[in-house]
This record gives C-alpha cells, structure tokens and sequence, in this order.
C-alpha cells in the first residue's frame, strides 16, 4: 500500500488530495498544525516541531507532498513591503518544505519507490514581469531553485524530487474566480505522483502532468 504524508492536509488542494489518496486505497498521514485534525502536528517554521513530527513517525513513507503555503502579506509591493510577512511568506514557502524533506528523508529512503513533490506556482515563472504579490511570486520562484537543488543531490539515491504547478484553482487562497476544480487538480497531482520516476528528477510540471518551464 502506498503510504503518502501531506502537509497543508487541512484544506483547499491539499484535502483535496489526502481524499482522493484515501479513495484510491493509499494510507494517508496529515501533517497539519495543532488544533486542525491531522494525524501528525507540526509548523512547517518550527524545525523543532517538524523533526519532532519525523521521529514520532514509524515506517517508511512512500511520498511526501509539501503542499502547505501562505500567499503572504496583505502588502507586498516592490514599493510597500511589509517586510516581516514577506519574511514568514519565505519561512513557510522556502524554508519549510525543505525542512520538511530533510526531516522525513529517513523515512523516505526506507520506501522501495520514494517521491518528494512541493506544489508551486504558475506565479514563479521569470518569464513575465509580473510584480502583483511580489513576495509570494519570489518565494515561489525561490522553492523551484531550492527543490532544483535537492533533485541533484538526492539523484545518486533514486529519490525524484518534482515541481507541481496547480494552477489557478478554487480554494479560500486561489478564491472563487479561479478556473480550476480542486477535486481535478488534486487528481492529476497524485497521477503524477504515482508515475514519477528518478528520469523525471528536477523537472516542473503542471497539475495535468506536462512538463512546463520554470
């Protein structure tokens, strides 16, 4: 059975995908903060609490998704930053799913097929000049390198690490204007999931699985 731990588990994409992880028969670990239900607790800022979350943990995990993310301060303008929520934006962003990875890696490499994905955005992209919710556009941004990052250095054990691009999508983050169903994206982020192979280490893709330029 696979068993796959989510971060962020407590709603929007990533409720979506621990329901959807369930319906497919797959054994599945919440990581949320205290107070929303998930079967481990943790605060993706706290190294403390997450590598207390990792050791409480037995068994090997299969798949870890690091799905929790803020969109960050109300202000944050190149011209008006609110400079402490731009720095939680990162702590939560960047930092924490890296934190994450490290922590769990042991559990991860006692699975026979390991798979780290960390959800990031359409917003990332260097290819625009965007500057509309700049901090979070940067921490998007800074997570692809990041992730790039571990992708190489976990390539000579065959664990694949992978971007997701979910799109725009219906959550109390992407809003009700958005174009995306979170039940679909969810779906297509764990078909990727159970596909992804050490060949595809590194790459970014969207939600649907094509591979897309960071």
């Amino acid at each position: 059975m696979t068993r796959i731990l989510i971060t962020g588990a407590n709603r929007g994409i990533g409720a979506a995908m621990a329901a959807n992880a369930e319906a497919r028969g797959w054994q599945v670990i919440r990581a949320t903060r205290a107070g929303q239900g998930g079967d481990v607790t943790m605060d993706v800022t706290d190294i403390a609490s997450i590598q207390a979350a990792a050791d409480a943990l037995d068994g090997p995990i299969d798949i870890l998704i690091n799905n929790a993310g803020i969109i960050g301060p109300e202000r944050q303008s190149t011209l008006d930053m609110d400079f402490d929520g731009m720095a939680k934006t990162f702590a939560v962003n960047v930092a924490g799913p890296l934190a994450v990875s490290q922590a769990f890696l042991s559990h991860l490499r006692d699975s026979d097929s390991p798979r780290i994905l960390t959800i990031s955005s359409q917003m990332s992209g260097m290819g625009y000049a965007k500057s509309d919710r700049i901090a979070y556009r940067a921490s998007k941004s800074a997570v692809n390198k990041v992730m790039q990052g571990l992708a190489t250095d976990l390539a000579d054990v065959d664990i694949p690490v992978a971007l997701i691009d979910p799109g725009w999508v219906r959550t109390d983050m992407g809003g009700d204007e958005a174009d995306l169903n979170a039940d679909d994206v969810a779906a297509g982020i764990l078909d990727l999931a159970a596909r992804l192979t050490p060949t595809e280490t590194g790459k970014f893709f969207i939600w649907n699985g094509e591979e897309r330029d960071f």
